[in-house]
């Protein structure tokens, strides 16, 4: 299940994204994570997108995106979907579905085709883009989305759309995103066990960039981290395109385990206190402030300690630290710390800690901001928060989404659209 997608321009405030032929019906997100699932119903309809319903439900059985127990993998999907069909008042068939499971990267191939010198027409596209779908596959993994990053005409690049132009030899470069086989095989099992169909699958941090990221950020280049419980996602967009991806298996879990090993508290109270008291940077001033918090194994009040604020700063900073260093090792070595910009942009839960921001800009030496979603008609204003970024991203591409992508095994689209997404969609 894969698809290579294309890119047309948009000259709104909101990101500008991948744009296919705008779908009318019931469209449905749903966001496997590690702490929560999110479910989104919308409507689009004449142009517009409306939510009818919207839900959150505890995940189990799931870490770092991936199934560790398929029983109770599935009971969360079904919770969270059921109270989002509830509350719109429609039945899901199928969703749109978010993937960061199996060691998510990039992988980037390059395609040519003689033409002799006829006028480029969408078959040449859809024959030429095939080749460049398989020159992706690899072992062991399965390329769930690509995205075509440019044409050569005639040995000129950087061409956008050739069609309707005469050429002896066409090209193509194409990022897609691929994961093991494997972890995305169960993911969508415990999905199919819900009685759901699957018509899409999107990179997780891939889809919080639709909802969050504006149209100069993906031209000029930025750095999108989505910060989730299980895991730390990267997504790279250069000119319009996601050029890169990278996955570090470290997030908000690790930071709540932190805590509560180093202060022999509970994990429940760990988050808490990470929840009210945390911050991504020791803070001088609080270094004297006290934090009452409950001993592991201990239920009555005698149980208690009190530990230094600037303590538990010290233990998110660290962590977060270590995380955020990875992420820039890795960019190093993909040569995408720098061509992608000073210019980064925060998602998911973990970004909500205090300090996230200042903590980013100095291990990554970019310049740094929030990333909101998007408000929608019939959307509750918590779900524009971070956390729920993805979600809203996968309701966005559902809804521009052509009813070809329903097919199990979708056929290449072949038409690079000219407008945005949202545009196509009304909020341009």
């Amino acid at each position: 299940m894969g698809e290579v997608l294309r890119n047309g321009s948009n000259g709104s405030k909101t990101t500008n994204i991948r744009a296919l032929p705008a779908r009318t019906g019931l469209v449905a997100a749903l966001d496997v994570g590690s702490s929560k699932i999110a479910c989104i119903v919308g409507r689009a309809e004449s142009g517009s997108l409306r939510v009818l319903g919207s839900a959150i439900h505890e995940s189990q059985g799931i870490r770092s995106g991936t199934i560790t127990n398929l029983e109770l993998a599935e009971q969360s999907i079904r919770n969270a979907v059921a109270a989002a069909e509830q509350l719109a008042d429609h039945r899901v068939q199928d969703v749109i579905l978010s993937v960061q499971c199996g060691q998510p990267k990039s992988v980037n191939a390059r395609a040519e085709r003689p033409l002799a010198g006829v006028l480029i027409d969408d078959n040449h596209l859809c024959a030429l883009l095939g080749d460049a779908k398989r020159l992706c596959r690899e072992d062991g993994y399965e390329t769930i989305q690509s995205t075509a990053t440019g044409y050569i005409v005639d040995s000129v690049r950087g061409v956008t759309d050739p069609r309707g132009m005469y050429c002896d030899r066409l090209g193509v470069f194409v990022h897609g995103v691929a994961m093991r086989s494997g972890p995305l095989k169960n993911l969508r099992l415990a999905v199919e066990r819900c009685h759901l169909g699957i018509s899409r699958q999107l990179y997780g941090a891939y889809a919080a960039g639709l909802a969050t990221l504006a149209s100069d950020e993906m031209a000029l280049g930025v750095t999108l981290i989505d910060m989730g419980a299980g895991s730390t996602s990267v997504a790279v967009f250069m000119e319009n395109e996601l050029v890169h991806v990278e996955s570090v298996p470290l997030g908000g879990f690790n930071i709540t385990a932190d805590i509560a090993r180093m202060l022999s508290a509970p994990l429940a109270a760990a988050e808490r206190i990470k929840t009210l008291y945390g911050s991504a940077i020791v803070d001088i001033d609080a270094g004297g402030d006290m934090i009452e918090l409950p001993l592991m194994g201990e239920e009555n009040e005698r149980g208690t300690k009190r530990v230094k604020r600037s303590l538990l700063s010290k233990i998110i900073q660290d962590r977060v630290e270590e995380t955020l260093g990875e992420v820039q090792a890795r960019l190093r070595k993909s040569g995408f710390d720098v061509a992608a910009g000073r210019r980064a942009v925060l998602t998911g839960g973990g970004c909500q800690l205090a300090g996230i921001g200042d903590s980013v800009t100095r291990v990554l030496g970019k310049q740094v901001r929030i990333g909101r979603a998007q408000t929608l008609p019939g959307l509750p204003a918590a779900t524009t928060a971070p956390a729920y970024a993805t979600a809203l991203g996968l309701l966005i591409a559902g809804a521009a989404s052509s009813a070809e992508t329903h097919d199990p095994n979708p056929r290449i689209e072949a038409r690079p659209e000219r407008r945005g997404l949202l545009r196509s969609l009304g909020f341009g």
